[in-house]
């Protein structure tokens, strides 16, 4: 039968390896799609390719509870089961990411929990992208080492409840694991020895004179235009000035000026009588002329009268 295991697999946790998928979901694989046409009379050697195809990882999604590829490749290494160093070389594969958590995701079904620790902690410090598809059939971006902690602390990882694995600490109390040294240790301690030899030079160093702070008031509040009032205080205080008892020394400019305002006045009151004074013949004799013309007639008015008295 094609959804048997191999003859010469070996019991894993007590168990047939495809057992360690659930019975609903493994079901549901075996008449899936791509079961039927990829999975079908595949080896050790075939599953790499079919893996390097991969595009997301996953489990089962939608209402009728579709595996996805991801999880049938996963229960096919299940129902072959590959050589160690087989699986190994798929944690190895840096090319091709989902081979990778594909290799990881086995070994940590089927491999003991120094092997899962030696293995898996490696990896942790792969940060590249990778697109695992949800329930609801969505996708979602994580990392290669956010699905490495899911692997060593969850209880289901893509719809596979996982083996108990012993603690960590268990295994290092008894001289079976050494003490995990992270990279982000490392680096914390590069960063240390920087800031103390920073700090060695800065006490060689003559400390240089602090220069003048400045007030509370500048340094947290910005300074602002003055208000209406302060300007008007501003433009009052010149008259103030000049209302005050004390007189400034006139200036060489208002000396010059008052000098000159005499001679100005001298020179038009000189101005203003020669003009009269010109003026003054023609105006008496224009008089003189109406007077003389004038006196004619008024005797002539006279004489009539004198006349008419006398007739």
């Amino acid at each position: 039968m094609a959804n048997r295991t191999v003859k010469d697999a070996h019991s894993i946790h007590g168990t047939n390896p495809q057992y360690l998928i659930e019975k609903i979901i493994r079901t549901r694989i075996y008449e899936s799609k791509y079961w039927k046409e990829e999975c079908f009379g595949l080896t050790a050697e075939l599953v790499v390719d079919k893996a390097m195809e991969l595009k997301y990882i996953g489990g089962v999604y939608g209402g009728n509870i579709k595996p996805s590829p991801f999880l049938c490749l996963t229960l096919k290494m299940l129902q072959i089961q590959p050589e160690k160093d087989i699986i190994v070389e798929f944690i190895k594969n840096e090319d091709f990411k989902y081979v990778r958590l594909l290799g990881a995701l086995y070994m940590r079904l089927t491999g003991s929990a120094i092997d899962c620790y030696k293995y898996l902690e490696p990896l942790y410090n792969d940060y590249r992208k990778v697109k695992r598809q949800k329930r609801d059939g969505e996708f979602e971006l994580i990392h290669v080492d956010e699905f490495m902690d899911e692997l060593l602390h969850e209880e289901r990882v893509c719809d596979i409840i996982l083996p108990r694995l012993q603690k960590r600490y268990v295994l290092e109390e008894a001289e079976m694991l050494d003490t995990r040294v992270s990279a982000l240790e490392e680096d914390m301690d590069d960063v240390d020895t920087s800031d103390d030899e920073d700090d060695d030079d800065k006490g060689d160093r003559v400390p240089s004179p602090e220069p003048p702070r400045r007030g509370y008031r500048d340094l947290d509040r910005p300074r602002r235009s003055p208000s209406p009032r302060y300007r008007r205080s501003r433009s009052k205080t010149p008259r103030r000035r000049s209302r005050s008892p004390k007189r400034r020394s006139p200036s060489p400019r208002r000396e010059r000026h008052r000098s000159k305002s005499p001679r100005r006045h001298r020179s038009r009151s000189r101005d203003r009588r020669h003009r009269s004074r010109s003026k003054s013949p023609g105006h008496h004799r224009s008089h003189r002329h109406r007077s003389h013309s004038k006196s004619p007639e008024r005797s002539k008015k006279s004489h009539k009268k004198s006349r008419r008295g006398n007739e």
